[in-house]
C-alpha cells in the first residue's frame, strides 16, 4: 500500500465533506508522511515514515 506508515500503521481515513446546505461527498485525510533514511538491521534504507513517528524517535536516522 502506498500510503501506509512502515512504523505503527497509519492508512487514510475516510468521511465525508458536509456542504453548508447540508450536502455528503466522500472525502479521504491523508497521514503526513514522510520519506526518511533510517538505519536497520540490514544497513540503511529509505522507508516512508508519519511525522509522529520521527517526533517520537521511534526510528534510528542514518547520516549522509
Amino acid at each position: 500500500m502506498g500510503n501506509k506508515c512502515e512504523i505503527c500503521g497509519k492508512v487514510p481515513m475516510v468521511g465525508n465533506n458536509v456542504s453548508h446546505a447540508n450536502n455528503k461527498s466522500k472525502r479521504r485525510w491523508f497521514p503526513n508522511l514522510q520519506s526518511v533514511r533510517v538505519v536497520t538491521s540490514d544497513g540503511n534504507k529509505k522507508i516512508k515514515v508519519c511525522t509522529r513517528c520521527i517526533k517520537a524517535g521511534k526510528i534510528k536516522k542514518a547520516v549522509s
